[in-house]
């Protein structure tokens, strides 16, 4: 068995659903939405006269819901295949984002929309796509789901200039089904056409309980659910969203209050590569390492961002420097979420216990943000929530380090719910 294993070449069987799955996640509702929320709102803004912190309440609406939402698609994943799921999600989703086009004057229809989107989006996400790179690879799985999530680095390139011209050229209301056609016209074809999960045969031995590859092994959602390491991972979780979340999205205000705000464009796009290479780096690193001693120390790197930031004065070197830290240790945090659910609670459930893992991650990416604000408004600076978020990096970090060894599930073959 082992020489098998070793022998199977894992790219060489998985890129279609590796490549299927990267462009699913770049145009999915995991990136689009927080990629371009912030360009429609001043054109929102001017022509109904809503305020900045309303419009932005859409996109927490749609965030809560979906991650609420995570555990029943990665459920019906797990039941129905992998495949019918994340498509239709997909199609439904650049359905539902396009019809912001039709967007009403009033704040109770812009928020139905949102609602709309989080229904039916989260299943056009990672907690999909991952599941099916998780059947094809496992001895480069960390490197495999790095690529996959890449997507979310595509879009955050992409969408920003892709945005921008559209409401220039065509107005604000056509740039939403511009936008909407990146899931219905690239992500959904490509997908339809090389997305699969493997065969029983096909699968890494190392994931089923004969070498047929016919039953996948691993806990019940409910075995996970009584064990230690599913809520020290989903307390890590929720604590680095946290900290993270916030700071992605309020950085070129930061970079303003220290006098930075003319390169407050340039450091954005330092801290998008450096997310890219926080995720092939760390996803190769995976593969090699004990996840827990690779990602303390990179979920640890954001310290010094929140050091740098809440000082008196901030050089432009210095803003290159924490926006690094920052985006390195993003990339590794929503690699790891994938990574970790797959080797420590194994695949014959995976779709329910990634979901559930999503929800904290989900409502914290949504919620961080605001806090932030809510800081910044009460206090004048952001300060004080850089210095909590300091120690929310270090005991997330901290957290997983207790997860111990791997488990081996092969003589443990599950078939419940």
């Amino acid at each position: 068995m082992q020489n098998q294993a070793q022998a199977r070449p894992e790219f060489r069987l998985g890129w279609k659903t590796l490549l299927a799955s990267m462009l699913g996640v770049m145009c999915g509702a995991s990136p689009i939405p927080y990629n371009t929320i912030g360009f429609f709102m001043g054109p929102l803004n001017a022509e109904f006269g809503w305020s900045f912190r309303d419009i932005s309440l859409g996109v927490t609406i749609f965030g809560v819901l979906a991650a609420l939402l995570a555990p029943a698609f990665g459920a019906m994943a797990d039941r129905f295949g992998v495949r019918p799921v994340a498509l239709w999600s997909l199609f439904a989703f650049g359905i539902a984002f396009g019809a912001f086009a039709f967007t009403p004057a009033n704040l109770a229809g812009y928020y139905a929309l949102w609602a709309v989107v989080g229904l039916v989006g989260i299943g056009s996400t990672p907690v999909t796509w991952s599941r099916a790179v998780n059947l094809w690879f496992f001895r480069n799985r960390g490197l495999a789901l790095g690529l996959t999530l890449v997507g979310t680095s595509l879009a955050a390139i992409i969408l920003p200039p892709l945005t921008s011209w559209a409401i220039t050229n065509h107005g604000w209301r056509h740039a939403f089904a511009i936008v909407a056609l990146l899931p219905l016209l690239v992500a959904l074809p490509v997908g339809i056409a090389l997305f699969r999960e493997p065969r029983p045969e096909e699968r890494p031995v190392e994931l089923t309980a004969d070498t047929s590859g016919g039953t996948l092994t691993g806990l019940t959602l409910r075995e996970a659910l009584r064990g230690f390491r599913f809520h020290l991972l989903l307390v890590s979780i929720l604590l680095v969203t946290f900290a993270y979340g916030g700071a992605h999205i309020h950085f070129p205000e930061m970079l303003k209050g220290h006098g930075l705000g003319d390169s407050a464009p340039v450091v954005m796009s330092g801290l998008g590569l450096s997310i890219l290479a926080g995720r092939l780096i760390t996803g190769a690193l995976l593969d090699r390492i004990w996840a827990p001693a690779v990602t303390f120390p990179v979920l640890c790197m954001p310290v010094i961002s929140c050091m740098l930031l809440a000082g008196d004065s901030l050089s432009l070197e210095g803003a290159f420097l924490a926006a690094f830290m920052l985006g390195f240790a993003a990339g590794a945090e929503t690699d790891l979420i994938a990574y970790l659910a797959g080797r420590y609670f194994g695949m014959a459930h995976y779709g329910k216990i990634y979901g559930m893992l999503y929800v904290p991650f989900g409502i914290a990416a949504a919620v961080s943000p605001a806090a932030y604000g809510w800081v910044r408004d009460s206090t004048g600076s952001y300060d004080p929530m850089l210095t909590a978020a300091a120690v929310l990096f270090v005991a997330g970090a901290s957290l997983l380090l207790g997860l111990g060894r791997y488990p081996d599930f092969r003589s443990l073959p599950r078939t419940g719910a």
